[in-house]
């Protein structure tokens, strides 16, 4: 994931100034610095602005338990039942292996940077390609998007259990599951990898049980081999659509991967989550989609395992909301110590955008919202490329952020902007909204990638140039 190659801390990059650097250990709160932990207790906020210890890795079955709960989603199902409704089984089997190898290489790349560094995506920002400043513009971005889709699929929720229970409105399974995932996500990882024991197999039974209820009687050569029922879906749109159901989720890895303790738990995680949830929960749905000629994933799950199918189903979908509020907390948190200068706690913050995202789902307010997410959502991809880039090409900040990593700290200081980032950011952008050829999400990472390594390793090899022909000042005179 990102990393930056060194420099005068706090110098220039990209032909711009970076600012005045920013301290980032304890001490008092101002301009500029991070004030220490609330009541200087670190672990119960879950190290949100600092490294996680050594001491507080967990196991590789822990975090892959939940990266699998992400991929193995109620979203998963709703994508894979699409592709079945417009797609053959062969094409969809395509498009799922193209998205699924970008995704696992973004997720992989920003996965062992993570691990590498102990932090959370926003924070890692900072060395990686965007400085303080536009690590909190990143951080405000992934805050409002997942806070959003937090409210969303809680009104989807809510909508469920209400056609399952019509004794209960709406607004109240709004009420009962954002208090729900908001309890859970308030706790921290260690609940939240609880809540995976529980939600991930009981998910995976649900998928086994609605295969043989609804495949019971179909052709299983027609069903591989059969026109799809639907409107068609181009390969192109298949593939976005893949792509695209996942990468925010991508983006927000090293949130995850902090908890890990070596890079090769990140690669083991990666490949065997993506995969089963792709293709294991992917084609099923897929295969679904085809069975009962419709994408209306929850009529399927509804129809083929009853009560116990949909309570399962929802399940679902709590745990992976679980992750879209405690990752929005986080990238608030950093924004709130960037821009404020003051450090404000994780669990306030959470219990803060929990209320809000409940409410809003409550009302039905966030109905009409998905349209806009996913507009929004397009400013994503190209923050992985430059991250990417910066961390694994550029490598400015490395030396800095391994020499702090002995000490269990981070870097001293930090740039303000990094004007390239901003350029490279808004470059991918425009290539995954306007480029025709090619797949949106995939374009916008690759533009920014490319134009970030290239234009920033140019931009490194003449700052180290002139530092080698600036005359070094006497001192003894």
């Amino acid at each position: 994931m990102p990393g930056a190659e060194r420099g005068r801390r706090g110098g220039r990059h990209g032909g711009g100034a970076a600012g005045p650097g920013a301290r980032l250990g304890g001490g008092a709160a101002g301009p500029g610095r991070t004030a220490g932990p609330p009541g200087g207790d670190e672990a119960s906020d879950d190290y949100s602005l600092t490294r996680v210890p050594e001491e507080a890795r967990r196991s590789w079955f822990s975090v892959a338990v939940q990266r699998f709960g992400q991929v193995s989603s109620f979203q998963q199902f709703m994508v894979g039942a699409v592709l079945g409704y417009g797609m053959t089984f062969t094409d969809a089997l395509i498009a799922i292996t193209v998205g699924s190898v970008m995704l696992e290489v973004v997720t992989i790349l920003l996965g062992v940077a993570g691990v590498r560094e102990g932090v959370s995506t926003s924070v890692l920002a900072r060395w990686s390609g965007f400085g303080r400043k536009g690590s909190a513009a990143v951080g405000l971005l992934v805050a409002f998007s997942l806070a959003g889709w937090f409210g969303v699929q809680n009104g989807v929720f809510a909508q469920g259990m209400h056609d399952l229970a019509g004794w209960a409105p709406e607004w109240a399974w709004a009420l009962l599951g954002g208090a729900l995932v908001t309890a859970i996500s308030v706790h921290g990882f260690t609940v939240m990898a609880w809540t995976a024991y529980l939600t991930v197999p009981a998910f995976l039974l649900l998928a086994g049980w609605s295969v043989a209820d609804t495949l019971a009687g179909h052709s299983l050569r027609d069903l591989l081999t059969g026109a799809p029922p639907g409107p068609v879906l181009s390969l192109a749109e298949g593939t976005t659509l893949v792509a695209g159901a996942f990468i925010l989720g991508a983006l927000m890895t090293p949130d995850m991967t902090r908890f890990n303790r070596r890079p090769s738990d990140v690669v083991k995680q990666t490949l065997l989550g993506v995969t089963l949830g792709e293709y294991a929960i992917g084609l099923t749905a897929v295969m679904l989609g085809h069975a009962a000629r419709t994408a209306d994933v929850v009529g399927i799950i509804t129809t083929s395992s009853g009560l116990w199918g949909t309570l399962i189903l929802t399940t679902a979908i709590l745990k992976i909301n679980d992750w879209n509020l405690y990752s929005s907390a986080l990238a608030a948190v950093n924004s709130a110590d960037v821009l404020l200068g003051r450090r404000i706690s994780r669990r306030g913050v959470t219990l803060v955008i929990g209320a809000a995202g409940t409410a809003l789902s409550a009302t039905g307010a966030v109905e009409d919202f998905a349209g806009f997410l996913e507009t929004v959502g397009v400013l994503v991809p190209p923050v992985a490329g430059v991250v990417i880039a910066e961390y694994y090409v550029v490598r400015r900040y490395r030396a800095d952020l391994e020499q702090a990593r002995r000490t269990g700290r981070l870097p001293d200081t930090a740039p303000d902007w990094l004007p390239l980032s901003l350029v490279c950011w808004a470059a991918g952008t425009l290539a995954g909204e306007y480029l025709d050829a090619g797949i949106p999400a995939v374009n916008a990472v690759l533009t920014a990638f490319a134009l970030y390594a290239v234009a920033g390793r140019a931009l490194e090899t003449r700052r180290r140039v002139r530092a080698r022909h600036t005359p070094v000042p006497d001192r003894t005179a």
